[in-house]
Protein backbone atom coordinates (compact mmCIF):
# COMPACT_ATOMS: atom_id res chain seq x y z
CA UNK A 1 0.00 0.00 0.00
CA UNK A 2 2.72 2.47 0.67
CA UNK A 3 4.36 1.90 -2.07
CA UNK A 4 1.54 2.17 -4.09
CA UNK A 5 0.81 5.66 -2.59
CA UNK A 6 4.43 6.90 -3.10
CA UNK A 7 4.13 5.93 -6.44
CA UNK A 8 1.06 8.03 -6.89
CA UNK A 9 2.62 10.94 -4.71
CA UNK A 10 5.76 11.25 -7.24
CA UNK A 11 3.93 11.53 -9.91
CA UNK A 12 2.83 15.02 -8.59
CA UNK A 13 4.50 17.88 -7.69
CA UNK A 14 4.45 20.81 -4.68
CA UNK A 15 2.35 22.88 -6.85
CA UNK A 16 -0.78 20.68 -7.30
CA UNK A 17 -0.65 18.94 -3.49
CA UNK A 18 -0.44 22.61 -2.20
CA UNK A 19 -3.81 23.15 -4.32
CA UNK A 20 -4.86 19.65 -3.06
CA UNK A 21 -4.80 20.43 0.62
CA UNK A 22 -5.99 24.23 -0.04
CA UNK A 23 -9.40 22.62 -1.69
CA UNK A 24 -9.48 20.12 1.83
CA UNK A 25 -8.27 23.07 3.88
CA UNK A 26 -5.67 21.41 5.03
CA UNK A 27 -1.97 23.03 6.22
CA UNK A 28 1.47 21.65 4.38
CA UNK A 29 2.73 24.32 2.12
CA UNK A 30 5.94 24.96 3.67
CA UNK A 31 7.86 28.97 2.57
CA UNK A 32 11.24 29.07 2.38
CA UNK A 33 12.37 25.63 2.16
CA UNK A 34 14.29 24.67 -0.97
CA UNK A 35 16.58 22.52 -2.42
CA UNK A 36 20.15 23.61 -1.25
CA UNK A 37 21.80 22.24 -4.58
CA UNK A 38 19.96 21.28 -8.11
CA UNK A 39 18.62 17.77 -6.38
CA UNK A 40 16.14 15.87 -8.07
CA UNK A 41 12.39 15.94 -6.48
CA UNK A 42 11.90 13.18 -3.31
CA UNK A 43 8.86 11.72 -2.26
CA UNK A 44 8.86 9.57 1.17
CA UNK A 45 7.62 9.09 4.37
CA UNK A 46 8.76 11.31 7.83
CA UNK A 47 11.56 10.65 9.86
CA UNK A 48 11.45 13.68 12.72
CA UNK A 49 14.35 14.80 14.48
CA UNK A 50 14.23 17.79 17.25
CA UNK A 51 17.40 19.50 17.89
CA UNK A 52 17.92 22.27 20.28
CA UNK A 53 21.40 24.72 21.23
CA UNK A 54 23.40 22.69 23.37
CA UNK A 55 24.03 23.21 27.36
CA UNK A 56 25.89 20.46 28.84
CA UNK A 57 29.63 20.44 28.14
CA UNK A 58 29.91 16.67 28.19
CA UNK A 59 30.89 15.10 25.49
CA UNK A 60 28.30 12.94 23.90
CA UNK A 61 26.57 10.95 20.82
CA UNK A 62 26.72 13.65 17.96
CA UNK A 63 23.26 14.45 16.74
CA UNK A 64 21.82 12.81 14.17
CA UNK A 65 23.55 10.18 14.40
CA UNK A 66 21.27 7.94 16.63
CA UNK A 67 18.42 7.80 14.35
CA UNK A 68 20.52 7.32 11.25
CA UNK A 69 22.22 3.98 12.33
CA UNK A 70 18.57 2.96 12.68
CA UNK A 71 17.26 2.91 10.03
CA UNK A 72 15.95 0.15 8.19
CA UNK A 73 13.25 1.43 5.87
CA UNK A 74 13.50 2.93 2.13
CA UNK A 75 11.06 5.02 2.08
CA UNK A 76 12.30 7.27 4.62
CA UNK A 77 12.87 11.56 4.85
CA UNK A 78 14.88 12.85 7.31
CA UNK A 79 13.08 16.00 9.01
CA UNK A 80 14.97 17.80 11.14
CA UNK A 81 14.08 21.52 13.23
CA UNK A 82 15.19 23.27 16.10
CA UNK A 83 18.85 24.53 15.07
CA UNK A 84 19.23 28.43 15.45
CA UNK A 85 19.85 30.86 12.75
CA UNK A 86 23.49 29.90 11.20
CA UNK A 87 24.49 26.74 12.59
CA UNK A 88 24.58 23.78 10.32
CA UNK A 89 22.55 20.71 11.19
CA UNK A 90 23.56 18.85 8.37
CA UNK A 91 26.49 18.07 6.18
CA UNK A 92 28.40 15.41 4.09
CA UNK A 93 29.67 12.86 6.36
CA UNK A 94 26.18 12.10 7.78
CA UNK A 95 24.66 12.68 3.89
CA UNK A 96 27.06 9.70 3.30
CA UNK A 97 25.76 7.76 6.21
CA UNK A 98 21.94 8.58 5.74
CA UNK A 99 22.44 7.35 2.13
CA UNK A 100 24.25 4.20 2.94
CA UNK A 101 21.03 3.48 5.57
CA UNK A 102 18.61 4.27 2.50
CA UNK A 103 17.48 7.40 3.08
CA UNK A 104 16.00 9.34 0.12
CA UNK A 105 16.95 12.83 1.21
CA UNK A 106 16.76 15.33 4.36
CA UNK A 107 14.22 18.61 4.86
CA UNK A 108 16.20 20.74 7.31
CA UNK A 109 14.39 24.19 8.87
CA UNK A 110 17.86 25.25 9.36
CA UNK A 111 20.85 25.47 7.61
CA UNK A 112 23.47 22.94 5.97
CA UNK A 113 26.86 22.48 5.53
CA UNK A 114 29.54 21.30 3.01
CA UNK A 115 27.06 21.27 0.63
CA UNK A 116 29.25 19.87 -2.23
CA UNK A 117 29.90 16.49 -0.82
CA UNK A 118 25.70 15.74 -0.32
CA UNK A 119 25.79 16.91 -4.11
CA UNK A 120 29.03 14.79 -4.91
CA UNK A 121 26.91 11.73 -4.08
CA UNK A 122 23.76 12.62 -5.51
CA UNK A 123 21.95 13.16 -1.84
CA UNK A 124 19.45 15.32 -1.44
CA UNK A 125 18.65 18.19 0.93
CA UNK A 126 16.51 20.89 1.00
CA UNK A 127 16.79 23.94 3.56
CA UNK A 128 17.02 27.26 4.45
CA UNK A 129 20.11 28.37 3.28
CA UNK A 130 24.23 27.09 4.01
CA UNK A 131 26.69 27.71 6.49
CA UNK A 132 30.00 27.06 7.00
CA UNK A 133 29.58 26.88 11.40
CA UNK A 134 29.66 22.99 13.05
CA UNK A 135 26.69 21.95 15.49
CA UNK A 136 28.85 20.67 17.38
CA UNK A 137 29.09 21.43 20.66
CA UNK A 138 26.57 23.77 19.53
CA UNK A 139 23.67 21.37 19.33
CA UNK A 140 22.12 18.71 21.03
CA UNK A 141 19.36 16.13 19.63
CA UNK A 142 16.25 16.39 21.97
CA UNK A 143 13.88 13.58 20.74
CA UNK A 144 12.91 11.57 17.37
CA UNK A 145 10.40 10.31 16.34
CA UNK A 146 7.90 13.16 18.15
CA UNK A 147 6.19 16.26 16.41
CA UNK A 148 8.25 19.47 14.81
CA UNK A 149 7.31 22.75 13.50
CA UNK A 150 8.81 23.08 10.05
CA UNK A 151 8.04 25.86 8.20
CA UNK A 152 5.00 27.07 10.24
CA UNK A 153 3.70 23.73 9.31
CA UNK A 154 3.11 21.08 12.33
CA UNK A 155 4.96 18.00 11.27
CA UNK A 156 4.17 13.94 12.72
CA UNK A 157 6.32 10.90 12.35
CA UNK A 158 5.22 8.83 9.01
CA UNK A 159 3.45 11.85 7.45
CA UNK A 160 4.21 11.98 3.73
CA UNK A 161 6.45 14.79 1.97
CA UNK A 162 6.93 15.86 -1.34
CA UNK A 163 9.94 17.69 -2.14
CA UNK A 164 10.96 20.03 -5.72
CA UNK A 165 12.41 22.60 -7.02
CA UNK A 166 9.34 24.94 -5.67
CA UNK A 167 9.78 23.88 -1.95
CA UNK A 168 8.65 21.34 0.61
CA UNK A 169 4.75 20.31 1.15
CA UNK A 170 3.72 18.00 4.08
CA UNK A 171 0.68 15.58 3.76
CA UNK A 172 -0.78 14.19 7.11
CA UNK A 173 -0.70 10.48 7.08
CA UNK A 174 -4.33 10.08 7.72
CA UNK A 175 -5.34 12.19 4.62
CA UNK A 176 -3.14 10.82 2.17
CA UNK A 177 -5.88 9.17 0.16
CA UNK A 178 -8.16 12.34 -0.22
CA UNK A 179 -5.08 14.62 -0.95
CA UNK A 180 -3.85 12.05 -3.51
CA UNK A 181 -7.33 11.80 -5.23
CA UNK A 182 -7.68 15.60 -4.82
CA UNK A 183 -4.82 16.49 -6.97
CA UNK A 184 -5.09 13.89 -9.88
CA UNK A 185 -8.96 16.13 -9.79
CA UNK A 186 -6.57 18.75 -9.88
CA UNK A 187 -4.14 17.31 -12.52
CA UNK A 188 -6.61 16.44 -15.16
CA UNK A 189 -8.85 19.54 -15.14
CA UNK A 190 -5.36 21.53 -15.03
CA UNK A 191 -4.63 19.97 -18.23
CA UNK A 192 -7.47 20.59 -19.81
CA UNK A 193 -7.07 24.33 -19.15
CA UNK A 194 -3.58 24.51 -21.01
CA UNK A 195 -5.24 22.83 -23.69
CA UNK A 196 -8.08 25.34 -24.05
CA UNK A 197 -5.28 27.92 -23.60
CA UNK A 198 -3.46 26.39 -26.51
CA UNK A 199 -6.57 26.11 -28.92
CA UNK A 200 -7.41 29.38 -28.67
CA UNK A 201 -9.27 30.19 -25.88
CA UNK A 202 -9.50 33.17 -23.90
CA UNK A 203 -7.40 32.89 -21.08
CA UNK A 204 -9.83 35.51 -19.28
CA UNK A 205 -12.46 33.01 -19.61
CA UNK A 206 -9.94 29.64 -18.50
CA UNK A 207 -8.89 31.48 -15.64
CA UNK A 208 -11.67 32.60 -14.09
CA UNK A 209 -12.55 31.12 -10.69
CA UNK A 210 -15.59 29.27 -11.71
CA UNK A 211 -13.05 27.10 -13.74
CA UNK A 212 -11.15 26.06 -11.42
CA UNK A 213 -13.49 25.81 -8.46
CA UNK A 214 -15.41 23.36 -10.72
CA UNK A 215 -12.75 20.79 -9.35
CA UNK A 216 -14.17 20.61 -6.05
CA UNK A 217 -17.21 18.34 -7.92
CA UNK A 218 -15.14 16.08 -10.65
CA UNK A 219 -14.96 13.14 -10.17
Amino acid sequence: MTELILDRLGRQDTNTISDALDFLELPGATVGIRPLWNCPRIVGRVTTIQLAPKTDPRPGQHILTPTIAANEDGDRILVISGAPEGISCWGDIVANAAQMKKFRGTVIDGFSRDIEGSESIGYPVYGRGLTMVSARNRLTQVSAGGPLIIGGVTVRQDDYLIADRCGTVFIPAGRISDVLDMAERIERRQAGMVAAVRSGRSIVEVMHDKEFNAIAAQR
